[in-house]
């Protein structure tokens, strides 16, 4: 099975996919870490590298490349990033979104990275604004349609383990057999297939 779990900086993603592929036993590939590498790579903030992005479209689509060819060809996954579900599309067997307010979001950041809570916020949303136009501009996806999406769930409302709990229920829950289809990811065109 291959599990795609998406949503904005803050919201959960790696912490949900990391505790779930580990309960599962499957394997975590984390577009996080993939940006944040490439960005520590050119000694560069994962903002300041967002910023580049907008300029050098093949900074996104390397790393959009690399997770659809990973959702094509391995299984047993639990696939994680901003687009994962999206960029996995008809690969993917349950697509989950995360989210939970900006405030919420930019607190665990400032905590996870020592920063002040209004720097996060402010970065946050610059970083979502940068993403938003990038993925306009170049698949003609709208990030704040979650229509694709299987499972959406706001972590406020859940810590780290009721929020996995949540999850593993709904993936424990899923049977094929009975499954009448996935909402189509149609008109984003994977130009670098």
């Amino acid at each position: 099975m291959l599990i795609t779990v998406s949503g904005p900086a803050g919201s959960g993603k790696s912490t949900l996919a990391a505790g779930l592929a580990d309960r599962l036993g499957y394997d975590h590939v984390s577009g996080g870490d993939i940006f944040r590498d490439i960005a520590a790579e050119r000694d560069l903030t994962p903002l300041e590298l967002n910023r580049l992005a907008e300029e050098d479209d093949q900074i996104d689509r390397d790393l959009d490349a690399r997770l659809r060819s990973t959702a094509r060809e391995r299984d047993d996954l639990v696939l994680e990033s901003r687009l994962a579900g999206w960029m996995a599309g008809e690969f993917a067997d349950l697509k989950v979104w995360l989210d939970a307010p900006l405030e919420v979001r930019a607190a665990r950041i400032a905590d996870r990275e020592d920063k002040d809570p209004e720097v996060a916020a402010e970065e946050t949303r610059a970083r979502a604004e940068s993403e938003d136009t990038r993925y306009r501009a170049y698949y003609d996806i709208d990030i704040d349609d979650h229509a694709i999406y299987d499972l959406v769930l706001n972590t406020a409302r859940w810590d780290a383990d009721g929020t996995l709990d949540v999850v593993a229920t709904a993936v424990a829950g899923y049977d094929p057999a009975v499954d009448e289809g996935q909402t189509p990811v149609t008109g984003v065109e994977y130009d670098f297939e």
